[in-house]
């Protein structure tokens, strides 16, 4: 069963950085685009940054100068460095894969359970 786990969220201070990670597990034959979507309260999922396997990497413009994404292929992880953030910046912050399982000839969506964080004025 492929799993995708976040952790790192927690409470920050206006101007503060965090850094969020990501691993996914199980039997994965091989992982394709992976990426971070954020959830603010009552508003729907958006993308932060997305990340090819080879590096290729796409910002939503509002964040592209605080945030990085990164991705370590053997570790099978991803990360999100959020630097100088802003109350705008609190949401529940989701991990994507696109994964193909072992025996599998698909690759399907995949996605984590979802990490808070929460930014003080």
């Amino acid at each position: 069963q492929v799993q995708l786990v976040e952790s790192g969220g927690g409470w920050v201070q206006s101007g503060g950085s965090l850094r969020l990670s990501c691993a996914a597990s199980g039997s994965i034959d091989s992982i394709g685009d992976m990426a971070w979507y954020f959830q603010a309260a009552g508003a729907p999922r958006e993308l932060v940054a997305r990340i090819s396997t080879g590096g290729n990497v796409t910002y939503v413009d509002s964040r592209k100068d605080r945030f990085i994404i990164s991705r370590d292929n053997a570790r099978k992880m991803i990360f999100l460095q959020m630097n100088r953030v802003i109350p705008e910046d609190t949401a529940v912050y989701y991990c994507y894969g696109e994964i193909r399982s072992e025996g599998s000839s698909l690759t399907q969506d995949y996605w984590g359970q979802g990490t808070l964080v929460s930014v003080s004025s």
